[in-house]
């Protein structure tokens, strides 16, 4: 019996040495593999995350009847989830009212950049508050020339806001959302402030894609008219089930731009 399992013995090791070149290959030049040797991904070890939310009422969460913190808070819900994630720190910064201009001096503040540093995630929404400044002053004759004549300002202030989170955090996932045209509860008609927000989408749109490491979610369709019961009271925020949908599209739209490579290996569905 004895004899048998040490020819079993011998037999596996021939066998080892065949594969590590023959049997008459050097054994000691064929060292035993260790960790070094595999390309462990980034997300193997969960680690504490942090997303910060900036821009208006819509990362503020406005209208979510269910207190659970608009897109923002649901989004961190679903980022417990994926891999890499062993807990989600959420930090928002955004405020009701807030335009492009605003948005630049916040981003100017020391603390608010302290914040940016330790973000993995950056979500905005910027832009719908602008609109509406312009829809406002003009309220009784709303024509396409005055949105027109704000959109290089917007555009220009944009880029600043871009430039100075970059220079605080290079390496975070910047999530851009877009606008949506909130007058479609009145009429689900087409109409020139559909085409207005469209031309603002396309902005934001172009920003996302120069930075390189952002990604553009689109919501201009899931706002239009309120058939679904998606608006808040004030028929200008989402409610609950609006924040769900625009929750759904963001990692729908993430998983498109390929969010692991967007955050250098570090997170992943």
């Amino acid at each position: 019996m004895r004899k048998g399992i040490a020819t079993l013995f011998l037999a596996a090791i021939l066998l080892a040495g065949c594969g590590a070149g023959g049997l008459h290959g050097d054994f000691s030049a064929a060292p035993p593999l260790g960790f070094d040797d595999y390309d462990i991904p980034r997300t193997f070890v969960p680690r504490i995350v942090t997303l910060v939310g900036l821009g208006d009422s819509l990362t503020q969460g406005v209208g979510d009847e269910r207190k659970k913190g608009g897109y923002a808070g649901r989004l961190a819900v679903e980022m417990d989830t994926w891999k890499g994630v062993k807990e989600v720190r959420i930090e928002n910064l955004a405020k009701r009212g807030r335009r492009s201009d605003q948005l630049v001096a916040q981003l100017k503040r020391d603390d608010v950049q302290e914040e940016i540093q330790k973000a993995d995630l950056i979500t905005l929404t910027i832009g719908g508050n602008d609109v509406m400044k312009v829809v406002k002053s003009n309220f009784f004759d709303l024509k396409p020339d005055p949105f027109h004549k704000e959109i290089d300002p917007f555009t220009e202030r944009l880029a600043s806001s871009l430039f100075m989170i970059r220079r605080a955090n290079p390496d975070a996932v910047l999530v851009m959302v877009g606008l949506y045209n909130p007058l479609t509860v009145v009429t689900d008609e087409a109409s020139e402030m559909d085409g207005i927000i469209e031309e603002w989408n396309e902005v934001i749109e172009d920003a996302a894609a120069a930075d390189g490491r952002a990604c553009f979610v689109p919501v201009d369709d899931l706002f239009v008219t309120n058939e679904d019961l998606i608006y808040h009271t004030d028929f200008f925020h989402p409610n609950a089930k609006g924040y769900d949908r625009m929750t759904k599209r963001i990692e729908e739209t993430l998983a498109d731009c390929g969010l692991n490579e967007l955050s250098g290996g570090e997170l992943e569905f």
